[in-house]
C-alpha cells in the first residue's frame, strides 16, 4: 500500500509505512520504505534517519542522492555538498551519480552559487548524443541551471534534447506509472469471491427445491384428506384407491344402515343397547336377584334375556335372527 499511494496520497503512504515499521523494524526493506515514504511527504528528518538506518542494515549507500537531498530540505546545502564530495559518492552507480550531481547543483543553487551549478552538472553522464534511464533530468537540470545564469540558447538546445531523450527510451512523462503487483491482486480476489456467492446461491436454490418438493409429497395424502372431509369431490388418485379394493375384502365397511329390512336394522343396534333395554323391564316388574359384584350382574342380564326368549318362543313369535 505504500508503493501504491506513494505518488498520489504520500501521507497516507508514510503512514503505511509506519504500520509496517511497527512490525518489522529490524528489515532493511521496511525501513527502505518508511524513508522514501516520509521523503516523499515532505518528513525530511525522518527520511534521514530511516536512511541512516537502513545503510547500517544493509551495508548500501544506494540513497545517498536522497540523504543529500534531506539535508536541503533541512535547510543545510552545505552538509548536502559535504555528502557529494564524500568517499562513498564515489562508489555509486551511474544513475546515482547523477541523481546526486543534480541534487548537489541545487544544494549551490540555494546558496546562490550559480556559476558552481553549472559546473556540478557537467559530468561524465552528461552525454548528448546518448540516452539513459537517467538523462531526461540530467538534461533538464541542466538547462535549468543554464538558464539561471542567462546561458538560454543553451539551455533551450538542452531541454528540447530531454525531449528526444524520452522519445528514444520510450518514456512519456504525461502517462501514469505502472504498477505490477507479484502478489495480491485485488480484483482477482473479488471475482473469486462473487463467483464463490454465485455458486453458494445455486447449491442453496438445489437445496430449498428438493425440501420444497419433499413437503409437498408429505403433504399431498393430507390434502386428499382435507377435501373429503370438507365435502369436496375426491381427486381421481383417491377414487382409484377405493376401485381398488376388492370386493368382500375384509377392508371394506359393512353397509349395515342401508338395510330395507326394519328388523334386521333393529338387530343391527350394539349388544350393550339390548342388554340395557331389558334390565331397565326387568327392573320395572320387580325382578331382583341382582349381586353386588360384576359378575352376579352379568349373569342375572343374562337370565332375564333367557326368559324373554323363553316367553317369545312360548308366545309364537318367530325368533329374532342375530348377527
Amino acid at each position: 500500500m505504500a508503493g501504491r499511494l506513494i505518488d498520489d496520497e504520500p501521507e497516507l503512504s508514510f503512514q503505511h509505512a509506519l504500520a509496517a515499521s511497527r512490525r518489522g523494524g529490524r528489515l532493511a526493506a521496511v525501513r527502505e520504505a518508511v524513508g522514501l515514504t516520509a521523503y516523499a511527504a515532505g518528513h525530511y528528518g525522518e527520511a534521514l534517519r530511516e536512511f541512516r538506518t537502513y545503510r547500517r542494515i544493509s551495508g548500501s549507500n544506494m540513497h545517498l542522492p536522497v540523504m543529500a537531498d534531506c539535508e536541503r530540505g533541512l535547510g543545510r546545502p552545505d552538509r548536502a555538498l559535504d555528502m557529494a564530495r564524500s568517499e562513498e559518492a564515489k562508489d555509486l552507480d551511474a544513475p546515482g551519480k547523477a541523481e546526486l550531481a543534480i541534487v548537489a547543483a541545487g544544494a549551490r543553487t540555494d546558496l546562490g552559487q550559480l556559476d558552481a551549478a553549472v559546473s556540478e552538472l557537467e559530468i561524465v553522464q552528461l552525454d548528448i548524443n546518448r540516452a539513459f534511464s537517467y538523462s531526461p533530468r540530467l538534461f533538464r537540470a541542466y538547462s535549468d541551471a543554464l538558464t539561471a545564469v542567462g546561458r538560454t540558447a543553451e539551455a533551450e538546445k538542452w531541454q528540447r534534447q530531454a525531449g528526444v531523450a524520452e522519445n528514444a527510451l520510450g518514456v512519456d512523462v504525461s502517462d501514469d506509472p505502472d504498477i505490477i503487483d507479484l502478489g495480491w491482486d485485488e480484483e482477482e480476489e473479488a471475482r473469486e469471491e462473487q463467483q464463490q456467492r454465485r455458486l453458494l446461491a445455486e447449491q442453496s436454490a438445489e437445496q430449498s427445491a428438493r425440501q420444497t418438493a419433499a413437503s409437498a409429497d408429505e403433504q399431498a395424502p393430507r390434502a386428499a384428506t382435507a377435501e373429503a372431509v370438507a365435502g369436496l369431490p375426491e381427486t381421481a388418485a383417491a377414487e382409484d384407491g377405493t376401485n381398488a379394493l376388492e370386493e368382500g375384502s375384509d377392508d371394506v365397511e359393512s353397509d349395515f344402515w342401508e338395510s330395507d329390512d326394519a328388523e334386521s336394522d333393529e338387530d343391527s343396534v350394539e349388544r350393550d343397547a339390548l342388554d340395557r333395554s331389558e334390565v331397565l323391564a326387568g327392573a320395572d316388574s320387580g325382578e331382583t336377584g341382582r349381586g353386588n359384584s360384576g359378575e352376579d350382574s352379568h349373569h342375572d342380564e343374562d337370565s332375564h334375556y333367557d326368559e324373554d326368549a323363553h316367553n317369545d318362543a312360548d308366545s309364537g313369535q318367530p325368533e329374532r335372527a342375530e348377527d
